[in-house]
């Protein structure tokens, strides 16, 4: 038999080619900008497919009414917008008005209002009406300094919630167990997406035990087949890839935590070329990093979540050459002047000229009967995120009256059909923000009941029930409960430390002139003729920032401000000692 002629061929490779690439395109995610001026629009979708055109499919609406009929579409064959570029003054409708629509359809698209002018009204109403994510003026030359910087910080927040259709890990295991609850957590807080399938529900979860009869749960498959049985923390690490090895036996700087005080100190360390380790016992982010959304932090004024804060900030200190280990717990501390030595749980220590210690707080444990039984299992402390989904149409109960508290119960809200936030106080005044308080005010679906605590928690293998007292009556009332997330105290993570730097009652680390008691003595362990510095510890060398420290402001700003402080003081030591 001849062989085709080549011109037949050629053409039908073409055609295919040419498919393909359209198919591979009609894939991307979607960057939609809308702008009634065609100059201003040809310009607009020239500068975005020069940077992203690669990764985005860049399409362009003259109209409000063209920009919707290009939703529909999408909507239609299941694409997802990433990015709404919408001038705010537009004949028809204005870009505020046209958000309302577009985010009604694609809640999780990122924002962005385009104007010839400052319209600092304009910009509020759209923040208060449509979380609006950026203000941007024209002209935006040039786009490498003015556009692209804002639109790569969105579309880095929109990837990093993006759930396209899902082949990655999986995750089998009884909706609510500490041991679910441990693993989900841990892919939670590390930015690892996964899928949850419910052991009692789920067929495909019932398929995937078939195949490990003897396995314990929860069961965690991975996209090449691997199984792991109710793995630990760092079971999973090594099988993510994570690193939890140092790369060098000493280090200049070496910061014992990664909340915002840990990751603040990683930054300022790593871009001015200290040598910087961090080490955090679980994951990046600390108390703040579970927090779903942060309002009143300066620069972002529709406000940010946690587990953005934390991959902003893990990026840049990475980028300027940090070294970020997690899981791993430090256990001790030890002098070997000049050097600091630290020992890791697994034996191996890493000498250091400079320590930081930002090992942050966690909530107190709740004393009442039943509590030590249903951690992880309908009781949880602090912001677990993780069981959102779990909570729908639940009734959800929060305890404490702090900012953490309301930022959970108004973030609880969206998915459970009633939250209610149990307080000892007489009211949320004395420890809340004002603008939670009103935001709380404003949700139909929460109650607060003041002067009401916990006494007894109850159920079989997970909470049922709550027994609440109420201090103004003097009444015991049983209700229904399966979930309910404690915010109360705080207490330090310290215990390591004893016997080698100074803290008070409580655990929390003494510094500056904290240290200095009866009348200016020096603590008796302090070896230098000098005043310790005020962020240094009674350790020369060693210092401390952000809520483990006493007396500090326990707020994610103040936290970032000691951080970056530290720094300084570290560099004052190296140089002056």
């Amino acid at each position: 038999m001849s062989a085709a002629p080549e011109s037949a061929t050629a053409p039908a490779t073409a055609v295919a080619a040419g498919a393909a690439a359209e198919r591979a395109e009609s894939r991307k995610p979607v960057i939609l900008a809308v702008d009634d001026d065609p100059q201003v629009l040809r310009a607009v979708r020239r500068d975005l497919r020069s940077a992203y055109g690669d990764r985005y499919r860049v399409l362009g609406a003259s109209s409000a009414a063209d920009a919707l009929k290009i939703l529909d579409s999408l909507d239609e064959r299941g694409h997802d917008p990433a990015l709404f570029l919408v001038d705010q003054r537009m004949p028809d409708v204005t870009g505020v008005e046209f958000l309302l629509e577009a985010v009604s359809r694609f809640p999780d698209a990122r924002r962005v209002l385009l104007t010839a002018y400052a319209e600092t009204d304009a910009a509020i109403t759209a923040i208060n009406r449509v979380r609006l994510d950026y203000y941007l003026l024209k002209p935006w030359d040039p786009p490498h300094e003015r556009l692209f910087p804002v639109l790569d910080d969105l579309l880095s927040d929109w990837l990093a919630t993006y759930r396209p259709a899902y082949d990655g890990i999986i995750v089998a295991g009884h909706l609510v167990s500490p041991g679910t609850h441990a693993v989900r957590d841990f892919f939670t807080r590390n930015g690892q997406p996964f899928r949850f399938l419910n052991v009692e529900r789920d067929p495909e979860a019932l398929t995937l035990i078939a195949a490990q009869p003897d396995a314990a749960l929860p069961l965690v498959r991975f996209p090449d087949g691997a199984v792991l049985s109710a793995p630990s923390d760092t079971a999973l690490a090594q099988r993510l890839g994570l690193a939890t090895t140092a790369s060098r036996p000493h280090y200049e700087c070496v910061i014992v935590g990664a909340g915002p005080a840990g990751l603040a100190a990683g930054v300022y360390s790593a871009s001015e070329g200290l040598s910087t380790l961090m080490l955090d016992s679980r994951a990046p982010g600390g108390q703040a990093g579970t927090s779903s959304l942060i309002e009143n932090y300066l620069g972002f004024p529709s406000g940010l979540s946690g587990g953005d804060l934390t991959r902003r900030a893990t990026i840049q200190a990475s980028r300027f050459g940090a070294e970020i280990l997690h899981p791993v717990e430090v256990v001790s501390l030890t002098r070997d002047d000049p050097a600091k030595i630290l020992t890791l749980a697994d034996g191996t220590e890493i000498s250091a000229e400079t320590v930081l210690l930002a090992t942050g707080v966690s909530y107190n444990r709740l004393e009442a009967p039943g509590a030590d039984r249903f951690e992880g299992a309908g009781l949880y402390y602090g912001a677990a995120t993780t069981e959102s989904s779990a909570c729908i149409s639940q009734h959800v109960f929060i305890v404490g009256g702090a900012n953490s508290a309301g930022q959970a119960a108004v973030h609880f809200a969206k998915y459970a059909a009633r939250v209610t936030i149990l307080v000892r106080a007489e009211s949320l005044d004395a420890s809340m923000s004002r603008y939670l308080i009103d935001e709380i005010d404003r949700t139909p679906n929460i109650e607060v009941r003041v002067r009401t605590t916990v006494v007894r928690l109850d159920g079989d293998d997970h909470l049922e029930q709550l027994t609440l007292h109420d201090a103004t009556t003097g009444e015991d009332t049983p209700v229904p409960a399966r979930f309910m997330f404690t915010f109360i105290g705080a207490r330090p993570h310290t215990d390591w430390l004893s016997g080698v730097v100074e803290r008070d009652e409580y655990g929390f680390v003494l510094t500056g002139s904290d240290l200095i008691a009866n009348g200016g003595e020096l603590p008796a362990e302090w070896s230098l003729e000098r005043a310790p510095y005020p962020l240094e510890t009674s350790v020369p060398g060693v210092f401390a920032a952000g809520d483990v420290r006493a007396h500090s402001v326990k707020r994610v700003a103040s936290g970032v401000g000691e951080g970056a402080m530290a720094v300084s003081l570290i560099h004052r030591y190296r140089s002056m000692g």
